[in-house]
């Protein structure tokens, strides 16, 4: 879908709470005009534990977020010395990794939009942390999902906030011929230490499956 993005024909979201989802359809359904709606979400998230929202979050004033912001409360904004980018399921991995081994120095914000790019939401989410680096986590391999539609309005929006020589980076899998690879993942291979910035760490089993740009 995101190859065929282009001149605001479509909407891409990966919405991560209940709450965004009500929005989300409640947005498709209110506008006063009408475009395709792509939504990219797991079915585990239906009964995930700790993918939940309260009725405030869908009770008047509440409203679609194009991105999520950190969730918990982290060192001071400025001491943040990374953001980890990503959208859907891969956040609870990620926020439950974190949590597991007392990290409170890394940032975890959520795209639930992918396409129309959420420039200003996201502008405003990164300039909270002048010095972190910035990097993108996916489930999928690294010639699928978001990452090479990504690329590029991440890069200009990095120059334009002014984060000099940090690019966005890339952690996940290697490129693969296919989505799954027909056999059960090792859980020493799956995904969600490497952003945390533990990349050092990690057998050699789960290095030869993730790789940072």
């Amino acid at each position: 879908y995101l190859q065929l993005c282009g001149e605001d024909n479509m909407q891409v979201s990966v919405p991560s709470t209940p709450a965004n989802y009500f929005h989300l359809l409640r947005r498709q359904v209110h506008r006063n005009f009408r475009k395709p709606q792509i939504v990219m979400t797991p079915k585990s998230l239906l009964r995930h534990k700790l993918c939940v929202s309260s009725i405030d979050d869908m009770a008047s004033g509440s409203f679609y977020q194009r991105v999520l912001p950190e969730a918990d409360t982290l060192v001071a904004d400025g001491d943040v010395r990374r953001v980890v980018l990503c959208s859907g399921k891969v956040y609870y991995d990620l926020y439950a990794a974190r949590a597991e081994r007392g990290i409170n120095d890394v940032a975890l914000v959520r795209l639930e939009q992918i396409y129309p790019f959420p420039r200003m939401s996201l502008t405003k989410e990164l300039r909270r942390y002048p010095q972190a680096d910035v990097v993108w986590c996916q489930e999928e391999p690294r010639n699928m999902g978001s990452w090479t539609y990504l690329i590029e309005p991440m890069g200009r929006l990095l120059d334009d906030i002014g984060y000099g020589d940090r690019r966005l980076k890339y952690v996940g899998r290697l490129s693969l011929a296919a989505r799954r690879n027909g056999r059960s993942m090792p859980a020493a291979t799956k995904p969600p230490l490497p952003p945390l910035g533990l990349p050092n760490g990690m057998p050699k089993s789960r290095k030869s499956w993730f790789r940072t740009r």
